[in-house]
């Protein structure tokens, strides 16, 4: 049972514009990121509801922005995987790369963590493609025999607008591939980057090859 705090100390966590809320905001941001790197949640906001909890926060304040535990995931991973880190984001993104030549006529766009290089070893391979029919993505995976989980993915767009796009997931070398898929109109307007609001950021095979490229030299 976890013990009620000391009387002296009730009623006096900093308010959010006092001098101590900037303090837990990081605190909340650094535990974050290490539940991100450590435990497999590739999720901003559960990551930071946990972070909360062990903290004895209320989930409804100081919580940081996605930006903030985004930075002190990168820090972090630099830190305790700098090694690792490196090969894994060479890995994930030639595996990006053969998948998104496997799926060429779709026009694919790599984006988020394997794009970002802030990977963890929970992180997916996120493609974009862009098809006439949803159907036409399951109906090619069938054709080559991969089997596939077939679910949808919530975006937001610009002015708080969200939508739902047909998605499928399968595993290459024990890799989980995340295809969100969008119509010709649809595939236009890129979405809303849930780390910074901003839209995301997407690579076409060529710049991610040359991501690669650059990686390798000296």
């Amino acid at each position: 049972m976890r013990r009620k705090p000391r009387s002296s100390q009730v009623g006096h966590r900093p308010k959010p514009n006092s001098p101590g809320s900037d303090e837990l905001r990081q605190h909340i941001a650094t535990d974050a990121a290490r539940i991100m790197a450590e435990e497999g949640v590739r999720d901003f906001q559960t990551a930071k509801r946990k972070a909360a909890a062990r903290l004895g926060l209320p989930e409804t304040k100081h919580l940081p922005g996605n930006d903030e535990v985004d930075s002190a995931l990168q820090e972090y991973l630099r830190l305790f995987h700098g090694g690792r880190l490196t090969q894994s984001v060479r890995r994930l993104r030639e595996l990006a790369a053969e998948a998104m030549r496997f799926l060429s006529k779709f026009d694919p766009r790599l984006v988020g963590p394997v794009l970002s290089g802030t990977v963890t070893s929970a992180s997916a391979i996120e493609i974009h493609l862009t098809a006439d029919f949803s159907e036409e993505i399951g109906f090619w995976l069938q054709e080559h025999s991969i089997p596939y989980e077939q679910t949808d993915r919530r975006l937001r767009f610009g002015g708080d607008r969200q939508e739902s796009f047909p998605a499928y997931r399968f595993t290459a070398d024990n890799v989980p591939i995340e295809l969100c898929i969008f119509d010709r109109r649809e595939a236009r307007e890129p979405p809303l980057s849930p780390v910074d609001g901003k839209p995301m950021k997407r690579a076409n095979l060529r710049e991610v090859e040359n991501l690669m490229s650059e990686a390798a030299e000296p």
